[in-house]
């Protein structure tokens, strides 16, 4: 199982988001930017993602779709979670994305002014994804869906790069054991390896992340461990993207992270999402 199928537009890869939105993402970050909501925090940094995959993929002559990519979000209803341009679809090739956005809306971030200080610079920010935090935490349903979804999408991509999964919720599930559906999800592969299936806890409790662990002794609830168990070794390009951006990591870290705070959730979507060299 050795992740190093080239991804081309003749052989591409997928990426499947899985979204908490129940009604406790309407509670703040634990850590960091304390007094944002955690749905709108996911939100911009799903947006911000999916912008970056789409510019990833434009070469001169327009997009190339090397990804398929879905958002199903899960709280009082469970199913795809792309806004109205792109609702209904489970997964949608990364061209179709870049050139149909729900809207583009006008934001502002703080840049340089190069003499030592900061200044606010106007940005477009393409929005595909729209924050909700309502009902419950169905994460077994959740899941059943993505084994779904990717089942049917490995049948006609036989020798891609393994799909990769990356389930983002604050809390235990409200029906029942997840880690069946998890393992199920883990035993779906191509010929290239297993999929890969990451959980990013994003908790409000005041304490510092725990980031690419590689036991779950350190973990402070059966939750938080359940998520541990769930999710999968990081293969070794990973770990080596890890390395680089300062994470300290073993042969038996695997793709989870506690207690996230917004920063931790973008570095962890880069890093999550980095695969092989595109062709």
């Amino acid at each position: 199982m050795t992740y190093t199928a080239e991804i081309s537009r003749a052989n591409p890869s997928c990426f499947l988001f899985l979204i908490d939105q129940s009604g406790s993402m309407a509670d703040p970050f634990g850590v960091g930017e304390s007094n944002r909501r955690k749905a709108d925090g996911v939100a911009d940094a799903i947006n911000r993602l999916l912008q970056n995959l789409v510019i990833k993929c434009a070469k001169e002559e327009g997009i190339r779709d090397y990804y398929h990519v879905g958002v199903v979000g899960y709280g009082d209803q469970v199913g795809p979670a792309f806004s109205r341009s792109l609702a209904g679809r489970e997964l949608v090739p990364v061209s179709e994305i870049g050139n149909m956005p729900d809207r583009v809306e006008e934001r502002t971030k703080k840049v340089d002014d190069g003499a030592g200080g900061l200044v606010d610079q106007s940005i477009r920010f393409p929005i595909w994804f729209d924050p909700v935090a309502k009902g419950g935490t169905p994460m077994c349903k959740a899941l059943s869906g993505a084994h779904s979804i990717l089942q049917g999408w490995l049948a006609q991509h036989l020798a891609c790069f393994p799909p990769i999964v990356i389930n983002i919720s604050d809390g235990e599930a409200t029906d029942g054991d997840p880690s069946g559906a998890a393992d199920d999800i883990r035993k779906l592969s191509s010929n290239d390896g297993e999929v890969l299936l990451f959980n990013l806890h994003l908790s409000s409790q005041r304490a510092s992340p725990i980031e690419f662990p590689d036991s779950e002794a350190d973990l402070p609830d059966q939750f938080a461990q359940l998520l541990f168990r769930m999710s999968s070794p990081l293969p070794s390009y990973i770990r080596s993207i890890a390395q680089q951006e300062g994470y300290k990591v073993s042969e038996g870290s695997r793709g989870f992270v506690f207690n996230a705070d917004i920063v931790a959730v973008i570095r962890f979507l880069d890093i999550g999402t980095r695969p092989s060299d595109l062709r």
